[in-house]
């Protein structure tokens, strides 16, 4: 992503160039929410729903809680915090949780992977309807001019595509799994054009002016206290109020406290309209570097902690 800023940064696209990087980058999240549809199993996220209690305290850290406190960052960040990076606070908060991290981390720290597996799936199928409504109805209320009103490209882009992976994921969901490494490429890909797309537009338009060093480091600040926030929660709510196993609890952390960069960049791609997109997307893709440090690092602490008490 950094190598994707800083080629956006010294060539970016221009006139044609940006129109068919632009189209590109549109056929490219058509391409990653029909492989979500593809990916996606509703079996799996039916099959866990047995702890019901772990699972809608998931759905109500990632769809609930995130966005209160992202409301809360919205209206009382400092004034140095410009509009548009509070955008992408709030943007960030109504996403959907990450569904490989969140496995992964999971089976490192020895959790309950079959509840981790279900809540991630479960958030990613919801989120393609409910992340979109959210952020169009509480950024619209906060005066944020959207594209939003522009139901038929967000139909088009997202639902369309999503809902084809999954008609076909009886015929073509085994293929997809045979085949993800290089799918893979193509999904990371994809991502990586949009994000060129996003900050080129940036780089023409001279809005990165509008931000500096201590911005971002401001910037920074306030996404470790908003994932230092929702971890702390995560660990209250799993150990104190629902006194779950400390396998689900787990689960609650891991799947309850990250949000998706590969679901977020495409919807926000049709989201937002202009040259402001590059920095309403930058929290996102800092949050996104940073949970996967701090989520790493727990991780690999539970993993220790549970083999020394099984040992």
């Amino acid at each position: 992503m950094v190598v994707t800023v800083i080629t956006a940064a010294l060539l970016p696209a221009h006139g044609l160039g940006a129109r068919i990087a632009g189209t590109a980058a549109d056929a490219g999240i058509i391409f990653l929410f029909f492989l979500y549809g593809a990916r996606l199993s509703p079996q799996a996220a039916l099959s866990g729903m047995t702890r019901w209690r772990l699972q809608l305290a998931v759905l109500a850290c990632t769809f609930v809680l995130f966005p209160i406190l992202g409301v809360a960052i919205y209206l009382t960040a400092p004034a140095e915090l410009s509009n548009s990076l509070r955008t992408g606070i709030l943007f960030l908060c109504v996403l959907p949780s990450t569904v490989q991290s969140s496995i992964a981390f999971t089976w490192i720290a020895r959790g309950n992977v079959a509840a981790a597996l279900c809540a991630a799936s479960a958030s990613n199928i919801l989120g393609v309807f409910i992340s979109p409504l959210l952020a169009g109805w509480l950024l619209q209320r906060g005066g944020v001019e959207l594209s939003f009103d522009n139901v038929f490209d967000i139909i088009l882009q997202l639902l369309v595509p999503f809902l084809a992976g999954q008609l076909l994921r009886r015929w073509i969901g085994q293929w997809v799994q045979d085949h993800k490494t290089v799918l893979g490429y193509a999904d990371r890909g994809s991502i990586l054009l949009i994000i060129y797309v996003a900050f080129s537009k940036g780089v023409v338009d001279n809005v990165w002016a509008e931000i500096g060093f201590t911005d971002l480091i401001l910037l920074g600040t306030v996404l470790a206290g908003l994932l230092a926030t929702l971890l702390t929660i995560t660990f209250i709510i799993g150990r104190k109020l629902m006194r779950m196993t400390v396998e689900d609890e787990i689960v609650l952390q891991f799947c309850g406290s990250k949000k998706s960069l590969a679901s977020g960049l495409p919807i926000a791609s049709v989201l937002f309209a202009g040259a402001q997109l590059g920095l309403i997307i930058l929290p996102l893709m800092l949050f996104h570097q940073l949970q996967l440090i701090v989520c790493a690092i727990l991780a690999r602490h539970y993993g220790r902690r549970s083999g020394a008490e099984k040992a």
